[in-house]
């Protein structure tokens, strides 16, 4: 994860009230970075593909399931490199309590490709694709708020997303 990402979640965090609960991050093996350290002393289950740094459950994030619901979901930096992004969404909806909030950051249309292992040029058989306003947008759209903001200088976009009650 790169600077303007991790400002982003920082923002998010300070200025959306997020509810009592444990935090889930989907895409959580550390690569250059975490947000972990964010959300204070909240219960916070890292899941990735891989096994690695920061990870306690090794599961897709399109499947993953838990023994109740979470007060967020927070994804960084991985939506690019998933094909399955748009049930990653879907199921960050499912994972969430009521008012359960959910925070995104990915690539947008115009990054440079670059791999989920190391941050470098995409490897062989590397699934990568950037993700659009509109495609998030719809991927959020089981969301009662949606917020997308367009980071042009850095090629991203984010999102925060709360579960209507």
């Amino acid at each position: 994860m790169h600077m303007a990402a991790f400002q982003y979640v920082a923002g998010a965090v300070s200025r959306t009230p997020l509810p009592d609960g444990p935090v889930l991050e989907i895409g959580a093996r550390n690569v250059n970075g975490s947000v972990r350290g964010l959300f204070g002393g909240r219960r916070y289950i890292g899941s990735d593909i891989a096994p690695g740094d920061d990870v306690e459950i090794v599961a897709s994030g399109a499947v993953i399931a838990l023994p109740a619901p979470v007060a967020v979901v927070v994804t960084t930096e991985t939506l690019e490199h998933a094909s399955e992004a748009e049930a990653i969404c879907r199921n960050a909806h499912q994972l969430l309590q009521p008012g359960g909030v959910f925070v995104v950051t990915c690539a947008g249309v115009g990054r440079t490709p670059h791999s989920a292992f190391d941050g470098g040029p995409l490897r062989d058989g590397e699934f990568y694709a950037n993700v659009s306003a509109e495609d998030l947008g719809a991927w959020l759209s089981d969301f009662a708020s949606v917020s997308i903001e367009e980071n042009h200088a850095a090629g991203d976009i984010y999102a925060t997303a709360i579960k209507g009650a």
